[in-house]
């Protein structure tokens, strides 16, 4: 497996150059979508919409490829997946539970706390020395230490999509849904 924090090092400038947050650089050794190649998945947004569009898409994966050819990090054939984190998107750094508080949310944790491994309830920002994740479920608080938490989401939930920027349709209808090369990364 690739070392995740020397890649987020090459990557994160190279998004930073373009005006983009680094939201997730996640590998999947299985890959995803179906194929058989591990997977390098770059999520990355624009701090005013939370989102970016094919094009952007396109050009922070070509970016990061160039770069990658230049330094070459990762011995192994993979596939390169760039796209917006999406609606219902990962909570991967400490400022996306204020970011997104009063929004529904799941996360597990890998020691239990109380008993519990997973929650789910409204996000409820974080404390002021920033270390804690907190979030309302069923009328309970719980505060959870940030370093806990292996996985996070928002919950798409129709509170949710209203309070979203929709997303930048610009170009969708030059698309070419019969030619598999045109096909557009989410």
């Amino acid at each position: 497996m690739p070392n995740l924090e020397a890649l987020t090092a090459i990557i994160a400038p190279e998004a930073a150059t373009l005006g983009f947050d680094l939201v997730r650089v996640a590998w999947f050794p299985q890959g995803i979508d179906g194929s058989d190649l591990p997977t390098l998945q770059i999520m990355a947004e624009r701090s005013d919409t939370r989102q970016l569009s094919a094009d952007e898409c396109g050009s922070l994966s070509r970016r990061v490829s160039d770069r990658f050819d230049e330094l070459d990090p990762i011995e192994e054939n993979y596939c390169l997946q760039v796209s917006s984190p999406g609606i219902d998107r990962p909570l991967t750094r400490l400022k996306d539970y204020a970011d997104w508080a009063g929004q529904e949310g799941k996360v597990e944790i890998g020691e239990p706390i109380n008993g519990q491994k997973r929650f789910r309830g409204n996000l409820d920002g974080h404390d002021a020395d920033g270390n804690i994740a907190i979030i309302d479920a069923s009328d309970v608080r719980h505060s959870i230490p940030f370093s806990a938490i292996i996985s996070a989401k928002l919950v798409l939930t129709d509170r949710l999509i209203a309070s979203t920027a929709p997303l930048n349709s610009a170009g969708v209808d030059e698309i070419d849904e019969h030619n598999p090369e045109h096909e557009q990364e989410d």
